[in-house]
């Protein structure tokens, strides 16, 4: 059987992602006020998720927080970039849609532009793997990117890739969460940073497991 597009996709280019997105917080400064709160709630709780860590940057600033983080993506290579980079915090490969750990096992999720390789048919149950695997009070904090489009991409930084991205509304991501079963906090947005990432807006949900 064929890996997923998402897993083919960031395989071969795993090092120039981590190059260019590794240090990428150091410009953001929403995300690290939404990740300080959510470590500040997180901490000492338990173990919390960088799920589709790529090289592992949010697991890494919750870890400097002092929460218990790790980081697991479908990419090995990914995975391996992750590890390499962050020696002092566990990676793992694993699907979102189909976790490896055990109803309740984990305090929280932060699920940063994971969700855009999911299928829209797909979100619903991929986002009920997240729940089952919270315990109870358990937060996630997703974010994506705002829109209706898809972006297909065959080739990244010169590598031949099979990658989509779907952006999703605010309004509809909040649906899905909501049908999920989870009690959705706070829904933001944010115009894009120019220079540093893709000119989308951006989306985040802070969501907890009742």
């Amino acid at each position: 059987m064929d890996p997923p597009a998402h897993q083919t996709g960031y395989d071969p280019v795993a090092d120039e992602y981590a190059e260019k997105f590794f240090r990428e917080l150091q410009h953001k400064p929403f995300d690290c006020e939404l990740l300080d709160r959510f470590a500040d709630r997180l901490r000492g709780w338990g173990p919390v998720c960088d799920l589709g860590c790529g090289p592992g940057q949010i697991a890494r600033y919750l870890h400097e927080r002092g929460v218990a983080a790790f980081g697991l993506d479908l990419s090995r290579s990914m995975v391996e970039v992750a590890q390499r980079l962050n020696p002092g915090i566990h990676f793992e490969q694993g699907d979102m849609q189909a976790l490896p750990a055990a109803e309740g096992a984990w305090a929280g999720i932060a699920a940063f532009y994971s969700i855009i390789h999911v299928p829209p048919d797909r979100v619903l149950s991929t986002l009920r793997e997240l729940r089952r695997v919270l315990r109870s009070g358990g937060l996630l904090l997703l974010s994506f990117h705002v829109g209706a489009e898809v972006i297909h991409l065959d080739e990244w930084w010169g590598k031949p890739v099979s990658l989509d991205f779907y952006f999703f509304s605010p309004g509809d991501m909040e649906g899905y969460l909501r049908r999920a079963g989870f009690e959705v906090e706070a829904v933001l947005e944010r115009a894009p940073y120019e220079g540093v990432e893709h000119p989308s807006r951006r989306g985040y949900i802070l969501a907890r497991k009742p």
